[in-house]
């Protein structure tokens, strides 16, 4: 199942993060993801694993386990679908930060090319992703560099061949109709946190309304990670998802995977354990009903789990 972006370009609507992914595992998590059916993988710079990830998808190419080329082949035929996103002191310099990423990577292009959040902060140089901090230890936000300049850049990305679709990652109502009205290359995609405890609907049907993909880059929210990461609640645990758990006879994640599905937004949950990717990717031979869909919007605590800015010392979704 795939959804077609504005920019004409098809994009499966799950896939799968590799954000905490290292060394080998990165190496068995994408053979055993393609094995299992996925084609869309999700990678940042931030993840410090590009490399690592682009030598898995080289064999994978070599081994002819998949093929680059049959990325937007609309049949039964493998595609694969790396998203790389733009890091925070990166945005002065963007076709250098592509260009390191594709290397990395190992590719001639990327699908879709994400402005990681929408913040400049210090260059610490191309290739790194350390967040420069002031004396105070407060993030050392570049004040020279505009958001609308940024996008620009990566509008030249596009007219380069560099990548196929350009997006945003992070940008809030405000945010996303303003790089509307400065574009001239309109963002495929925001990727946003949404999840059954934050749902942002507004966002959703906004973005969707003008031509946005959503994608959930925190769909199942409160799990392991971000527990561990950021004290979260975690909605696996949510009773009213429980209850219909055991009435469609599928695991909690299944249900908040199908949920996000069914609003029309993608999602990329993050696994290393096979058994898990077979799960989270066994989400498309059932349908919830539009009193269940309706039943879900009640769970909604407008309850965010992933906040990297608390690090930063400042508050990037206020």
């Amino acid at each position: 199942m795939a959804i077609t972006l504005n920019s004409g370009f098809k994009m499966p609507m799950v896939g799968l993060g590799v954000w905490r992914m290292e060394g080998k595992e990165i190496k068995d998590l994408i053979i055993n993801s393609i094995n299992i059916g996925y084609r869309h993988f999700d990678c940042a710079a931030d993840y410090r694993n590009e490399s690592e990830v682009g030598e898995a998808l080289s064999e994978a190419f070599r081994t002819k386990l998949v093929k680059r080329e049959d990325l937007f082949i609309t049949t039964k035929a493998s595609l694969i679908f790396p998203i790389k996103s733009l890091w925070n002191s990166d945005h002065g310099h963007v076709i250098e930060a592509c260009k390191d990423s594709l290397k990395k990577l190992q590719l001639d292009y990327l699908d879709l090319y994400l402005v990681h959040f929408p913040i400049a902060t210090k260059h610490t140089g191309v290739g790194t992703t350390d967040s420069a901090l002031d004396e105070d230890g407060v993030l050392d936000i570049d004040t020279t560099i505009s958001l609308e300049t940024t996008w620009h850049a990566m509008e030249d990305l596009v007219s380069l061949g560099l990548v196929r679709s350009i997006g945003i990652s992070n940008y809030d109502i405000f945010l996303t109709r303003d790089c509307l009205a400065y574009s001239k290359i309109k963002p495929a995609v925001n990727q946003i946190e949404t999840h059954p405890y934050f749902q942002r609907e507004s966002l959703v049907k906004f973005c969707q309304k003008h031509g946005i993909c959503v994608t959930a880059h925190t769909p199942i929210g409160g799990a392991t990670a971000n527990t561990e990461w950021f004290g979260s609640v975690s909605c696996l645990d949510d009773p009213v998802l429980k209850d219909l758990a055991k009435k469609y006879n599928r695991t909690v994640a299944q249900i908040i995977l199908r949920w996000g599905i069914q609003r029309n937004t993608v999602v990329i949950p993050k696994s290393s354990k096979v058994e898990r990717l077979k799960e989270n990717f066994q989400v498309f031979d059932f349908e919830l009903t539009k009193e269940d869909m309706d039943l879900i919007k009640t769970v909604d605590k407008k309850h965010r789990t992933n906040q990297p800015a608390k690090f930063w010392g400042i508050d990037l979704f206020a």
